[in-house]
């Protein structure tokens, strides 16, 4: 019997990382499917978008973005609690580090079992792990919208709650005078859906049906490319709802008649391999997207916390 190595944990190869300005003030860096971070310039502040894996990473990050701006950085926006967007943060030295209420709960919750196991499963994301402090916790949580003025011209930004999808807590950052929404991982270009923790049904739907109502004209995913032009944005969006609509199928068809984990997870890839399989961690992902989908079609509302023993039992399982 053959395994793959787990997860990601084979994914040593550096990513080239591309920094982009979206319009006046307005930053994104992608990493050919690594985790994507952005910042915002108000009058005289930054807000920063998600905070990678560690201090020393998020560095690199912050070094790129100091050839464009020397403005402090006030605000640090969380999207959601995933230890490869959160435990960087302490190298912003934010004023305010802001989350949604469910995000700070779940950090409470499962804070630490995140960070063993996405360390576990992601190595490469976490430089010099040392230098990570302890959990992150957000200093201003908020529960529907939390609008942040920019001062001068430069409008407002809007972190806005669209419902549970990828976790229960998952914000955007909205500019209206760009038209240009920070994502998160509620949407991915071209990179494969981590849904381990997500509410598939409610993201499939209504939270997705929010985003798109913003009609954004550029987009910036959790993974993969900046996503330019509308139709490009409304392609984003309905890629991601395909690609959960198909999980929700297979797996559903399997789980309805009887059948076992494995052969919903061997249902799943089948429909997902030809048109996702050559995506940024797919193969990562797919046996822990089947597992909370089987969990939810059984009745369990909220995932259960992956730890690292779980992570392995259920690689061993379904990616012999």
């Amino acid at each position: 019997m053959t395994v793959r190595p787990f997860a990601s944990s084979g994914d040593l190869a550096a990513k080239e990382q591309t920094l982009e300005v979206l319009a006046d003030g307005v930053y994104a860096l992608t990493a050919e499917g690594d985790p994507n971070v952005g910042a915002i310039e108000g009058e005289d502040f930054l807000v920063c978008f998600e905070a990678l894996a560690t201090p020393a990473a998020a560095r690199g990050w912050l070094a790129k973005l100091r050839e464009h701006t020397d403005k402090p950085v006030k605000y640090l926006v969380l999207s959601h609690y995933h230890a490869v967007r959160v435990l960087g943060a302490s190298a912003f030295d934010a004023e305010v580090i802001v989350a949604h209420d469910n995000t700070r709960a779940l950090i409470t919750e499962r804070g630490k079992q995140d960070w063993d196991s996405e360390f576990g499963r992601m190595p490469r994301l976490f430089a010099e792990p040392e230098s990570i402090p302890g959990l992150t916790w957000p200093t201003l949580t908020f529960s529907d919208r939390l609008t942040i003025p920019l001062g001068g011209d430069r409008g407002d930004l809007e972190l806005r709650y669209c419902g549970r999808g990828h976790t229960e807590g998952d914000i955007v950052a909205w500019l209206p005078r760009n038209k240009i929404l920070f994502a998160g991982d509620l949407v991915e270009a071209e990179a494969a859906l981590y849904t381990g923790d997500a509410f598939h049904h409610d993201w499939s739907t209504s939270t997705l049906d929010t985003l798109a109502s913003l009609k954004a004209e550029a987009l910036v995913g959790g993974r993969g490319a900046v996503v330019h032009g509308r139709e490009a944005v409304d392609a984003a969006i309905a890629q991601t709802r395909h690609f959960l609509a198909t999980l929700i199928r297979e797996v559903g068809t399997v789980h309805e008649r009887g059948g076992t984990l494995k052969e919903a997870f061997q249902a799943a890839h089948a429909a997902l391999v030809g048109t996702y399989g050559r995506w940024p961690i797919f193969e990562h992902c797919l046996p822990f997207d089947v597992t909370r989908l089987w969990d939810e079609l059984s009745g369990i509302d909220r995932p259960v916390i992956w730890t690292t023993e779980r992570d392995h039992d259920i690689w061993n399982q379904l990616q012999a």
